[in-house]
């Protein structure tokens, strides 16, 4: 190969990855400013927290506790909104018998900052503080994450393991994710984020449960599926028949319900 066209390639291929890492946060991010609703507008009192990370951001915290929880959730929500777009999500948690903590990550809702992965860990990082001093004694903890949130439950769960995991809508990887979406296939090859959600879930040393909607549009089904068979047991998968990924009230409640009933109920037990 002539040297020309080895230094032409190499320029092409620098000047691609350059081009890739620029807007890697815009395609993995997509946060919403603000908080234009609360659990109180749901007929649900709450409080609200600020957690510094260890660099120096704020996050907005909210506590949805219940006055006899069958358990405490630590929820991580997905890569889009913020923590009043989730809303019906946590209060359909705190409405089930659970108390719930939940964050909104950096640059996202009133939190400081602009997200990146590595700033995620340090979101959860802080939480973790945070929760620890909050915690009700005797009842099982459980981190909970939904799409992008199943890494960081996952990570969460790999530095201080929790009673149970649940992952709902998750993926084992994110070049799992660019694979699975042709036109973004070659993006992966340049891409630096990794959010190795399998790999974080194999070191969590307690029960999972994976949720999956089998009508998934943005995280196929079969992504939730390979997550599942990359897990030690014990580990449960659960098909929500019509699922889609975004959806705030799920698509099979009584199965969906029930999954998480069981799976908490059995945690309660150990």
């Amino acid at each position: 190969m002539p040297l020309r066209l080895i230094v032409t390639t190499a320029v092409v291929l620098v000047a691609v990855a350059a081009l890739v890492r620029y807007f890697e946060p815009r395609f993995a991010f997509f946060p919403t400013a603000g908080e234009s609703t609360t659990p109180v507008e749901l007929g649900v009192a709450f409080a609200s927290s600020t957690i510094v990370t260890g660099d120096g951001e704020r996050l907005r915290a909210w506590t949805l506790r219940h006055a006899t929880p069958r358990a405490a959730v630590v929820y991580f929500h997905g890569n889009g909104g913020n923590l009043s777009m989730w809303l019906p999500v946590l209060v359909g948690l705190h409405r089930r018998g659970l108390t719930v903590h939940a964050i909104d990550y950096r640059g996202y809702g009133a939190s400081t900052g602009r997200p990146s992965e590595s700033g995620l860990y340090r979101d959860v990082d802080a939480t973790l503080d945070w929760v620890s001093a909050r915690l009700d004694r005797g009842i099982p903890l459980v981190y909970w994450g939904r799409s992008l949130g199943t890494t960081m439950a996952a990570y969460a769960a790999s530095r201080r393991r929790p009673a149970g995991l649940i992952l709902e809508a998750g993926f084992p990887d994110a070049r799992a994710v660019l694979r699975a979406s042709p036109p973004l296939a070659v993006f992966g090859l340049f891409a630096s984020y990794r959010f190795p959600t399998a790999t974080y879930a194999q070191h969590a040393q307690c029960p999972i449960l994976l949720l999956h909607g089998d009508d998934d549009h943005v995280i196929p089904y079969a992504l939730g599926r390979a997550l599942y068979e990359g897990l030690p047991e014990p580990r449960t998968f659960v098909r929500i028949r019509g699922g889609d990924h975004n959806d705030v009230v799920p698509a099979d409640s009584e199965t969906y319900w029930t999954a998480v009933r069981t799976f908490i109920d059995q945690l309660g037990r150990m």
